[in-house]
């Protein structure tokens, strides 16, 4: 049966006026109507014609009849306009139809052009879809998943409409949803909503369903996307119907701010410590003198501007920090506005303690070699380095925990117990920076049985004997000759007068022939005048070991009463303490997990959001994880900005913890790909692909056929067949011809 797009003007209208159809009819049969009969021989010739052409001249009437009876109907059904339905719909009759929405409000959405953006593009399409829906007349569904919901952890996402009812007003209570929509600043991807699809809905056996993905099909997501091909199969499999539209016009240039780091050193409150901040050019052309606007704890300050960043590459530079009271402190940079608001922001936070706790750990009861690097490391007097070392006994390894501690050295230590060994390790795996200085205690075997232990223990290198350095009188070179690395920054520019100076009489020599691996971590980046390893590095789980094959004190070597040695030293301890550098920021979306010693925190936690997002608190009760520990997750990070915990000790001390939670910075990146370049990665699917400007509904398709058009065309050619086969009934008397000379005709 045909539906109607405009049954109202049908009924109130068309239908009275098919009335008119019948007039032809009654016309008819007023002229059968019975007359005065009068003889006539003209006549009766007329009617024995007639007789012999009777069937012939009826059958032309009746169908010219016919055929101004279809022209006055076809006029009344262009106004209904009739849709027929589709094969699906002459199959099934009347089958639910489920409309499921999948919208991108990944911040990239936020691309702006003109008077509008591809996150209005997007709603702009759905309303349409709403609206199309509503025109229907048998049941339909309606669901609205956003990416960013998708995404989030199970049972904290959910959709914005899930399976709701089209009703006569259902145009107006979607509007109403998008009006409460806003882009997110996630870089969620399509991949957890197509995800979602089954897990929500089931199968398809009782409903036809139509998936509408609408995205800005950035290259990010969409260059290689062999997952996303995989679900859309499936999906096209269960005889879904996919359409993909595209909300962008085409790739506006963007810059993002990359990072905003602290750089590797010595943070502490009254130090000067410098940050980095990288700008990303995601433009195909070059850009200059870009200002990147700075503040601290909220104050402004000087502007840092970088000179250049070529097209689709990142440029960095540096400024220093210097906040003079310790305690959590927070850095802002920001960029101008461009076609994307969100990434022009970045924010990092760091708590400065007063000074860095740094282990020294010497094996001699005197501490000799300790006491020189304690010296090195704090001055003292008007001297302020950040640095706070504290001098202990090899078992303080197995007594104390070593978390508090930024960096560990060990002096002069010939063997430790097992249990010690394991404490080093895991600070180490945890992150931790551990320093080897040997000396006349140090045993061999427990350094390559234990510590070494075949290339997998902490040490970085196997050791083969004492050995003396000889003098070489011939041919004279510094003793120590160091390689390009942070350690010795301050001597790569130029030969060091006081590097120089260096001598170095004993050392532990390694095998013969030793070379570090290939596929390993472990540097040489100090060698002696021989060519022998005298400092090796190498990364143990998430920390660094370095070892100095000499020792600390000036034993088997001057170094310590050198200049350089002070130098050194402090940056040997700012390489080490760099651990956990990356987790002062945090990923908008990703849950914010804290962690608390339930013997030293209560239970009670409560999060601040960030001012701008206009959220208010949210108090929790942390719960005790497998691990024994107190565990605390904020899953709602949408928003950009500082958050923070605020904890109560477990004697009452209030404490607070900030977290600078940030935009992914590629998605920033606009770069997108079109139709043709879609249909090549996605071979073998079946989908239908779209521009939201030229979007038209598939609902109404799916629903039926417009026959308005065909009706029209039908009309045209009916009224002129019409007019051919009434002057073909009609009578048309011969033409006479002229006459001829002879006078005949």
């Amino acid at each position: 049966m045909p539906s109607f797009v405009n049954p109202g003007l049908f009924w109130t209208l068309g239908l009275p006026t098919l009335a008119v159809v019948a007039i032809p009819v009654l016309i008819h049969l007023i002229n059968m109507m019975r007359h005065r009969r009068i003889e006539w021989a003209a006549m009766e010739f007329l009617l024995l014609s007639q007789k012999k052409h009777r069937t012939w001249v009826i059958f032309k009437q009746l169908l010219l009849l016919l055929m101004r009876m279809l022209a006055v109907a076809a006029v009344v059904f262009l106004v209904a306009q009739p849709r027929l339905q589709s094969q699906f719909g002459n199959l099934l009759g009347g089958v639910h139809t489920h409309h499921i929405v999948l919208i991108d409000d990944s911040y990239s959405m936020s691309d702006r052009w003109a008077d509008t953006d591809a996150f209005s593009e997007a709603k702009r399409v759905i309303e349409q879809i709403g609206l199309n829906a509503v025109r229907e007349n048998h049941p339909q569904s309606f669901s609205l998943i956003r990416f960013s919901n998708a995404a989030m952890p199970p049972g904290v996402g959910k959709p914005d409409m899930l399976k709701h009812a089209v009703g006569q007003n259902f145009d107006e209570e979607l509007e109403k949803q998008l009006g409460k929509l806003n882009v997110s600043q996630t870089a969620a991807g399509p991949l957890p909503a197509l995800q979602s699809i089954a897990k929500l809905f089931g199968d398809t056996a009782d409903e036809q369903r139509i998936v509408y993905l609408i995205s800005d099909f950035r290259v990010r997501q969409w260059n290689d996307p062999q997952e996303i091909r995989k679900e859309l199969a499936q999906l096209a499999d269960m005889g879904i119907d996919l359409r993909l539209i595209n909300c962008v016009d085409r790739v506006r240039p963007n810059l993002s701010i990359g990072s905003l780091e602290r750089v590797e050193g010595i943070h502490a409150a009254g130090v000067p410590w410098f940050m980095d901040v990288t700008v990303w050019n995601h433009g195909s052309d070059s850009v200059s003198d870009v200002a990147v606007t700075l503040s601290e704890d909220g104050h402004g300050r000087p502007s840092v501007v970088v000179p250049e960043i070529t097209p689709n590459h990142t440029a960095t530079e540096r400024f220093l920090v210097h906040f003079p009271a310790a305690g959590p402190h927070d850095v802002t940079a920001q960029l101008s506005g461009d076609a994307v608001e969100a990434d022009n922001h970045r924010y990092a936070t760091i708590a400065l303690p007063a000074a860095v706790p740094v282990l020294l750990v010497d094996g001699d009861a005197n501490a000799r070699d300790a006491r020189y690097f304690s010296y090195a490391l704090a001055p003292g007097e008007s001297v302020r380095t950040g640095v706070q070392p504290q001098i202990e006994m090899p078992r303080f390894l197995s007594l104390k925990p070593l978390e508090e501690f930024q960096a560990i050295n060990l002096m002069n230590v010939g063997r430790l117990d097992a249990s010690a060994v394991t404490a080093l390790e895991k600070y180490v795996e945890a992150g931790g920076g551990v320093a080897f200085f040997l000396g006349d205690r140090a045993e061999l075997n427990f350094y390559n049985d234990v510590l070494y232990n075949d290339g997998k223990g902490l040490f970085p290198v196997p050791l083969e004997r004492e050995a003396e350095l000889l003098v070489d009188r011939l041919e004279p070179a510094p003793d120590m000759q160091v390689e390009n690395h942070f350690i010795f920054r301050v001597f790569a520019a130029e030969q060091n007068t006081f590097l120089q100076t260096v001598t170095v009489e004993r050392y532990f020599s390694v095998p013969n022939g030793w070379r570090p691996p290939a596929d390993s971590t472990t540097r040489v980046i100090a060698r002696l005048r021989n060519g022998a390893p005298l400092m090796i590095e190498h990364q143990y789980g998430k920390g660094r070991v370095v070892a100095f094959l000499s020792s600390a004190g000036p034993s088997w070597n001057n170094w310590a009463r050198n200049p350089s040695f002070v130098v050194a030293v402090q940056d040997l301890q700012a390489h080490l303490s760099s651990r956990g550098a990356e987790a002062f920021s945090h990923t908008v979306g990703a849950p914010l997990v804290l962690k608390l010693n339930p013997a030293l925190y209560k239970e009670e936690v409560r999060f601040i959001y960030p001012e701008q997002s206009g959220e208010p608190p949210l108090a929790m009760q942390a719960a005790k994880s497998d691990d024994g520990l107190l565990t605390a997750t904020l899953n709602e990070t949408g928003v950009s900005g500082f958050y923070e915990a605020r904890l109560i000790s477990a004697d009452g001390t209030p404490e607070i913890r900030r977290y600078a939670v940030n935009v992914d910075p590629a998605e920033g990146d606009l770069s997108a790909i079109d139709g043709s370049q879609l249909a090549a990665r996605l071979e073998g699917v079946k989908y239908k692909y779209m521009q939201s400007s030229a979007f038209r509904s598939t609902a109404e398709e799916l629903a039926g056929y417009n026959l308005s058009d065909a009706l029209l065309y039908g009309l045209i050619l009916l009224l002129v067949g019409e007019q051919i086969l009434a002057w073909s009934a009609s009578y048309h008397p011969a033409k006479r011809r002229p006459l001829g000379k002879g006078g005949a005709a």
